[in-house]
């Protein structure tokens, strides 16, 4: 009985009018997640009789972005940036000091228990490495079910087999998969067990934790195709967390280039990497290969010196003047808003050109 509900919930033929509904169309427009002014702060060490807390670290600061029904948004960053604790914040499981989240139209930034489970089928996570994010105690089939099994949707793995069976021919492994161990697979094949595990609730929107940085450059290519398969079959919406910025482009609709905890520049993927604006999306974007010797050799090479900033002692003013080729005194003393330069198109830079071609000269509070 409870597998064939399953199978009437979640089962195949679902698929393509699934897609029709979430991702195709004039859906594509709506906002699935739209994230505003998000603030993340940890507590850092105690000090005193009381315990009073002495320091606080600013993980992510007044980020705002939004993701559409059946598209792509990749959050670009070097480690410590704030992407993957923006990811962690959505999912409810950062400490959220400020902004709001609202997902399908509903607020779930202070969501708890019950609510916040019924919710969170519709958001899961593909973890970064394929390595440590199955239990190697698990059998595969039992691994994919168990989300089911934790949101009561089957007593018992083995209830969920039909739709186990489906998800591994979904992502590309052979029925019996299911009944091996974790150890029995390749990095990429790991991978796959962890998509599939994260569909088996047929979620909405999926975050992407750098799925394919642990995974050898041929292997990655192959993960990257079958998420954008899976997209297009089932209209799904990613969240594309990654250092990568090659990777982004292949996959990204739209992208958002975050450093030291703040989103300094969102555009659709052809604007960032043809008519790149904040000068460190400039500098990102000149580190990438190019495979033509001559081209590779014409291009100009910037290099940003030293090291992100402490996050329990951001720097005043502009947080990439510490390290910018561009710097001039102003923004030391002030915090750029970001400025449209075009449609879609958002520069956090007091050095962006509006379309009337002046300087933004925005300010914020810090």
């Amino acid at each position: 009985m409870l597998a064939q509900q399953l199978s009437d919930e979640l089962g195949p033929d679902a698929d393509t009018e699934t897609a029709r509904q979430r991702g195709h169309g004039s859906a594509r427009t709506a906002a699935l997640l739209r994230v505003d002014g998000l603030s993340v702060d940890y507590p850092v060490g105690h000090v005193g009789f009381w315990g009073r807390q002495r320091r606080v670290a600013h993980a992510v600061t007044d980020v705002s972005f939004e993701i559409r029904r059946g598209e792509t948004f990749g959050l670009v960053g070097e480690t410590g940036s704030g992407k993957s604790t923006t990811g962690r914040a959505i999912l409810g499981k950062a400490p959220i000091t400020a902004g709001q989240i609202v997902f399908d139209g509903r607020d779930i930034t202070r969501l708890k228990g019950r609510e916040r489970r019924i919710v969170h089928r519709n958001l899961q996570l593909v973890f970064q490495d394929p390595y440590a994010s199955l239990n190697p105690r698990m059998k595969v089939g039992e691994i994919i079910a168990e989300p089911l099994v934790v949101h009561g949707l089957v007593r018992r793995p083995r209830d969920a087999a039909p739709h186990v069976a489906h998800l591994l021919e979904l992502v590309g492994l052979p029925p019996d998969a299911a009944g091996r161990f974790p150890h029995a697979f390749s990095g990429g094949q790991r991978q796959r067990i962890g998509i599939a595990r994260a569909l088996s609730l047929r979620p909405q929107l999926l975050i992407c934790d750098e799925p394919v940085s642990a995974l050898d450059v041929s292997v990655q290519a192959q993960v990257v195709n079958l998420l954008q398969d899976l997209q297009q079959q089932l209209g799904l919406s990613y969240l594309f967390i990654a250092h990568d910025l090659s990777v982004v482009r292949h996959i990204s609709h739209r992208v958002g280039i975050m450093y030291a905890g703040r989103l300094v520049e969102t555009a659709d993927r052809t604007a960032i990497y043809e008519r790149p604006s904040h000068p460190y999306t400039k500098a990102l974007l000149s580190a990438i290969p190019v495979p033509d010797p001559p081209t590779q050799r014409a291009r100009r090479r910037i290099v940003i010196a030293g090291e992100l900033p402490n996050p329990t002692r951001p720097p005043s003013g502009c947080r990439f003047h510490t390290r910018c080729p561009e710097v001039q005194p102003r923004c030391i003393e002030q915090v750029p808003t970001p400025v449209e330069l075009g449609v879609g198109h958002w520069s956090a830079c007091l050095l962006a050109k509006t379309p009337a071609g002046e300087g933004s000269g925005g300010i914020a509070d810090e």
